[in-house]
């Protein structure tokens, strides 16, 4: 499973998988079957299937979690309990005196594990959503745990015997389609994580994963703890630029802290972004900037360079056991991309435009602070600030001003009309206490067929920041769609955002980088909605062509229909002007070299990390001397610096697969120019339904490369991203 935490694991492996993209979890490798066993029989007894976490899902909607009867207390045994009832499962499927099929063994292993699934889904809720202390010491245990017994299925060599007679059957004697496809990539799983090792090596190769699983999880909660623990408090002569919005949220998130009178920027992105760009108080720029930027790097408890360096080591080890020289060479080698050599070559393709760009922001921000008479350089807490000047001098645009017309309930209602057009969707909101939600923030809605009303699934909506849930913005699934045993499994899918929540009675108002970002976050869930996959193996994902679909999916919040029905002033009600409109616009290639740099030098330092022998990598020195090979701007920093850069290092699901972000908004601005070219726009019902047909519905049941090739009529060229981030197109100035 290469998706979010809640991806349900289905061949045995993908679930830990699933955890390590989320980045809370244990890891994603698997171990030798000469472990310790997963826990002893009297707690396997007391940990009785009254649990209410293994327990089947109940009500409406075929069925969904009793989130309103979580107990931490039950958590721990539904694990261990569910880890021991699945590898029963597994041991009857490998021990099958049966000649090995396709339906007793693939097939077999498919419908396994169920309650477990159930559990890892309140696992996941909890790390991701509810986290605390007692959750943390529970994660913590569990980890080399939920090592062992990844590892107990991924290197049961009689398993693997199975597996192996039917993927080369079908080589010799295709299988259907999905079915082949199916075979296919659970063998490619095994294979890759060591299942034809000697005993020898595998028994170190379970070693490096159970100190793997702890390494992470203690990376991840460093990171968490660093964000709780940094809070700066301002006092109301302190409020300077800051617009009258974050104030207000400010002195919420103070009050709640016990605060009261006082303004609290958090040490989050969706805190620190905002009072970067607009705050007055240059020394208070540096202050949140230094807390946001050294997360995991304090040399206190919570620092993490000892803990990546270890990670790297562990890392090389595994895949030289494998006979692979790097970690990014056994990590690529099924990605769209195929080789490192590949990825840096897109990376090196772009970087240089960008660089250049880079210089050209620095000097007009340089220049404007000079007008206005101020002795300074530009460092990297002026940026944000000065480049909103510059825009505002430039294209007239005040992105407050913008911020007024973005209000969260009618951005929502953007979302749907979206996937109604283009999907066909309708989203109805399901009554109060009809479903059962973890948090009363937590709102539900019905996704049905447009035409036929046939029942789709469920869409989860958490969007507001609050302690102990984990920073960023994230889409999971609770469940996912399958055609098992003559029955249709709907989807129940989540977004999940931290926006600042609102004093009562005021609109939640949010950037259009945040607008953005909700858009995408729900091109991930379409793709959750839209799978007509039969077996739920091929509900995972390729993780430099899972990106793809949802940043597509940004390119519609600009669209005249969204803008002229959803984008309103949050007092007057009156839509927002056609001017502002048109500044937004012109000004959408304003800060590429921002944007493009920071992203580019943690896609590549992603990279150099695990090309270079981590016995050469002083963790003190390696992130500053990479950057000054790369000629890095002394103004920017890594979007993710290494210390606290969980989608590497909290888990592997984005290990060497940072740069997927570039490679798939390759595809996404060639697919783009698809819509545009079409008569009818974005909203083209012949563009829209190969869209669905090709891009989004087959998720995994089809190599990516043929599937956009069948969308598209050829490969993605690179040049439509060039020119999406106003840079020079190859291919244009070499004619």
């Amino acid at each position: 499973m290469k998706y979010k935490l809640n991806t349900p694991r289905k061949s045995g492996l993908g679930l830990v998988a699933a955890m390590l993209i989320a980045g809370c979890g244990p890891g994603t490798g698997t171990t030798a079957s000469q472990t310790e066993p997963v826990t002893d029989n009297q707690q396997v007894q007391s940990a009785v299937m009254e649990n209410d976490l293994l327990q089947e899902w109940k009500g409406p909607y075929g069925g969904v979690p009793a989130f309103d009867e979580m107990d931490l207390a039950e958590l721990k045994p539904a694990l261990e309990k569910g880890m021991v009832m699945h590898l029963e499962e597994i041991e009857a499927i490998a021990n099958n005196p049966a000649a090995p099929t396709f339906e007793n063994t693939i097939l077999a292993m498919e419908k396994s594990g169920k309650p477990l699934d159930r559990a890892f889904t309140y696992y996941g809720i909890w790390s991701s959503n509810l986290s605390s202390p007692e959750f943390r010491e529970i994660q913590q245990e569990l980890a080399p745990k939920i090592s062992d017994y990844s590892s107990q299925i991924s290197q049961n060599k009689k398993l693997f015997e199975r597996i192996k007679t039917v993927y080369q059957r079908s080589q010799q004697d295709s299988l259907p389609p999905q079915q082949q496809r199916a075979v296919q990539l659970i063998y490619e799983e095994f294979a890759m994580e060591g299942a034809d090792l000697n005993e020898a090596d595998k028994e170190r190769y379970a070693a490096i994963n159970k100190e793997l699983s702890k390494l992470y999880t203690t990376f991840s909660n460093n990171v968490l703890a660093e964000e709780e623990n940094y809070v700066v408090y301002l006092t109301e002569d302190q409020l300077s630029g800051l617009p009258e919005s974050y104030v207000k949220a400010a002195a919420k998130a103070a009050a709640d802290r016990g605060e009261e009178g006082k303004y609290a920027v958090l040490n989050t992105r969706s805190s620190m972004d905002p009072f970067l760009t607009y705050s007055d108080e240059r020394e208070l720029r540096k202050k949140v900037w230094t807390n946001y930027y050294s997360r995991g790097d304090n040399n206190d408890e919570f620092d993490n360079k000892d803990i990546i360096k270890e990670i790297l080591k562990l890392r090389d080890e595994r895949v030289e056991l494998l006979g692979y020289e790097n970690y990014a060479q056994w990590r690529l080698q099924n990605r769209m991309a195929k080789t490192p050599e590949r990825a840096m070559e897109l990376m090196e393709a772009v970087w240089p435009a960008a660089l250049a760009r880079v210089e050209e922001e620095v000097e007009d921000m340089q220049a404007l602070a000079e007008a206005e008479g101020k002795d300074i350089i530009i460092a990297p807490w002026d940026y944000r600030y000065y480049a909103e000047k510059v825009r505002q001098e430039k294209y007239d645009l005040n992105s407050d001003e913008v911020k007024q017309y973005l209000q969260l309930d009618k951005l929502t209602q953007a979302l749907f009309f979206t996937a109604e057009e283009v999907f066909n969707y309708k989203f109805t909101p399901v009554p109060e206490g009809t479903v059962p939600v973890y948090h009363e923030d937590v709102k539900v809605w019905e996704v049905t067929d447009k035409g036929s009303g046939k029942h789709i699934g469920l869409w989860y909506l958490d969007p507001y920041a609050r302690k102990g849930k984990r920073s960023g913005a994230w889409a999971s699934q609770y469940r996912s769609h399958a055609e098992l045993d003559g029955k249709e499994e709907t989807v129940l899918a989540s977004n999940n955002s931290n926006f600042i929540k609102p004093a009562p009675g005021e609109p939640t108002l949010i950037s259009w980088d945040d607008a953005t970002t909700f858009f995408h976050e729900f091109g991930h869930a379409l793709h959750f909605f839209s799978s007509n996959v039969k077996y739920p193996v091929l509900n995972s994902g390729v993780r430099d062509y899972t990106e793809f679909q949802s940043q597509l999916l940004e390119r519609w919040l600009s669209t005249d229909k969204v803008i002229n029905q959803f984008l309103v002033h949050h007092e007057t009600g009156e839509p927002i002007p056609n001017e502002l409109v048109e500044k937004i616009k012109k000004a959408s290639t304003f800060n590429q070299g921002f944007a493009t740099t920071e992203f580019l030098a943690s896609a590549l330092m992603d990279m150099k990390l695990h090309t270079t022998d981590p016995a050469e990598i002083d963790m003190d020195t390696f992130e500053k001397e990479t950057l000054e090979e790369l000629n890095m701007p002394e103004q920017i920093v890594m979007r993710h610096r290494t210390p606290h850069f969980g989608h590497v290092f909290s888990g592997e699901g984005y290990a060497t697969g940072y740069y997927g972000y570039l490679w798939a908004d390759v595809l996404t601005s060639d697919a783009a120019e698809a819509f545009r070219e079409a008569p009818g726009g974005f909203y083209d019902e012949e563009v829209s339904a190969k869209l669905v047909k090709y891009l989004f519905a087959p998720r995994n049941a089809m190599d990516p490369a043929e599937a956009y090739r069948l969308f598209r009529g050829r490969d993605a060229k690179i040049d439509a991203l060039m020119r999406d981030r106003g840079f020079p197109v190859p291919s244009e100035s070499e004619e």
